[in-house]
Parts: C-alpha cells; structure tokens; sequence
C-alpha cells in the first residue's frame, strides 16, 4: 500500500493536487518567476502570480504549459517538484504515486512530456487520467455503468468534451479554446474600442465582474485602468456587460460547436441517457455568467453546474487513485520500461 498517492489537475492556469486521504491541499497558479539569464528560479505559484507584470527586467514571471500542453519542460518539472515536496515532503520514502490530468486530444509526444517531467519531479509511478473524465468522477457521475454522461470542462487552456460510459471514454473532442482565450479577447477588445492597454490580471477580474455570455445577462460595470496608448499615460474607462458580450463570443462559439460535434457522435443510446440526465459543466469556465443557460438553449439538454466546478478535476484524480484497481495500470516509467 502506498502512503502518498497524490493527484495533480496541472493546469494552465492553476495547479491543483489532492493527496490521499486528505482531499485538495493545494491550489496555486501555474506560474514560475524566473531569472531571464541564468534561468535560475526565483518564486513559484501564489508568490510568483504576484510578480506577473510587476518584475524588474532581469526577471520574468512564465506560465511553463500552454494550451493545456507543457511549453517548457524543464521549468514544468521544476514547479511539479516544488509542489510535489510543498504537499507531502522530501525524503527516501516521499516517492508518491502520482495521477496527472491531460487534455483529451494531446499527441502521444505531448503525453510523454508529461510523464517524464511527473517522473523526474520524483514520483515512483505515473498514471494519465483524461481531464474529462476526471472532471466527471469528481462531479460526482458514476461512469462505471453501461449509460451515458457527458462533460464539458472548460479549464485555462483548452476545453474538453466527452461521453463516458462503462468507466470509459466513448467519443471526445479537446480545443485549445478556454478560459485564456476568454482572457485573450477582452485585452484585443479593450484594445481596439479603447485604445487602453490592459494585463491578464484586469482581463481576467472584467471576466469575472462584467462579462455575461448575453448582452442583456446582467447589468455590471466596472472602471477599468490601463495604459492610454495615444498618450502613453494611465488612464481609466468604464466597461459594461452589453458591450463586452460581444468581445467573448467568438471563443464562446468554438466551445458550443465542439460540445455539438461530440453529441452528433454520440451513439443514440448513449444520446437519449444524456438528455435524461443532462451534461456536466466543470472548470473554471463553467462559472462565465450565464454560460450554462446558453449551452441549455442551444443544445436543446439541461446543462449543470457541478458544484464547485474548478476542482472537479483535481477531486477526481484523487477517486482515481482511491479505486485504482477499477479504474486500469499505470503509464510505465522508463526504468520501469527497461526492466521489463
């Protein structure tokens, strides 16, 4: 019996990790503050958040994956190693079995980064668990049975959609369309119709506050400030959520397409258990104001909310790991490889 399993959502924009018998014990942005020369590390996660936008030019505050995929390797494995031994310690016997999220359409090149960096950061064995279907034990949904569920889980950097059943995927589609593209287009808007310059961070709180996926969804304003860039000087402009409906829609619509492309995919049986028991709406992106009614209406399937949807991921690597046996083997290591 091992006494440190651990489950890791590494997200692109947060990473969060459960450990066995203990739930989620950390919850941290996906950031590493590093030294631009030496490439040394200076500050990871919450600490290393706080610099973004804010460093002196010798160093620069990083987000190692993109696209829920890993960018850079080796300050992936720096940062998985920070909060591998942040959560459980170091020492001989710190060697956890680790489950690591990935996207549901990453190339097998893209999943051996993964497992390479899991492994390097010191875990002793190494399972990849489908994001989708991790959202959906942590919702909550028994996929074990012959009937139906689909999730949508909108993360940071990509967005997957699947339908499960027998404690399988059966049809998914993964689009690096999320929450940063969300992000993404609220800078171009501002940008375009303001001429104001704005970071990630006020992107991301017009998002939260203002932003409804409908132009009359709510009534929300916010000042927003930024850098004017006809006279280079800080400036601030009001924003209102019938305006900036139209700034997210483009991204809106890639996701409500691919949630169609995988219904259209869906056997018919499995299709009539989904609009019984309605699709699953986790991550971060589930809580965009009025997106689970948009999803409703177009799909023509009540759409939920989990509750707590950002760490549906994260809670279902840690059910992975409680019930490993039902749930399959794990990715081998590369010693592990060689000795068979």
């Amino acid at each position: 019996m091992f006494g440190k399993d651990i489950g890791v959502d590494l997200g692109t924009a947060n990473v969060l990790v459960h450990v066995r018998g203990k739930g989620i014990v950390l919850n941290e942005p996906s950031v590493v503050a590093i030294e631009s020369q030496s490439r040394r590390i200076v500050a990871v996660g919450e600490e290393a958040s706080r610099m973004v936008g804010r460093t002196p030019g010798n160093i620069v505050a990083i987000r190692p994956l993109r696209e829920g995929v890993i960018a850079d390797f080796e300050i992936t494995e720096a940062m998985l190693k920070h909060f591998i031994t942040k959560t459980i310690g170091k020492g001989l016997f710190s060697q956890p079995r680790v489950a690591v999220c990935i996207p549901a359409g990453i190339t097998p090149v893209e999943q051996k980064a993964v497992r390479q960096a899991t492994e390097a950061a010191g875990a002793k064995q190494v399972y990849l668990i489908e994001e989708p279907k991790a959202a959906a034990i942590g919702a909550g949904a028994d996929i074990t049975q012959p009937s139906g569920s689909m999730v949508i889980d909108i993360g940071g950097g990509t967005t997957d959609i699947a339908v499960l059943s027998l404690g399988d995927v059966v049809t998914a589609s993964s689009i690096r369309v999320a929450g940063d593209k969300f992000d993404e287009a609220i800078i171009r808007y501002i940008k375009r119709n303001h001429n104001l310059l704005i970071g990630d961070r006020t992107a991301e709180d017009i998002k939260i506050r203002v932003v409804s996926v409908f132009a009359d969804g709510r009534q929300a304003e916010m000042d927003v400030r930024g850098r004017d860039m006809v006279t280079g000087l800080p400036k601030t402009v009001v924003v209102r959520t019938g305006e900036m409906a139209g700034a997210v829609n483009e991204a809106v619509q890639a996701i409500l397409s691919a949630s169609k492309g995988v219904l259209e995919k869906t056997p018919p049986e499995l299709a009539a258990d989904i609009f019984d028991k309605g699709i699953i709406l986790t991550g971060g992106g589930a809580l965009l104001h009025a997106m689970d009614k948009l999803l409703t209406q177009e799909l023509e399937i009540p759409v939920n909310v989990a509750d707590d949807p950002m760490t549906c991921v994260a809670k279902g690597t840690g059910a992975f790991l409680e019930n490993i046996d039902k749930w399959g083997r794990p990715e081998l290591t590369a010693r592990q490889a060689k000795r068979k």
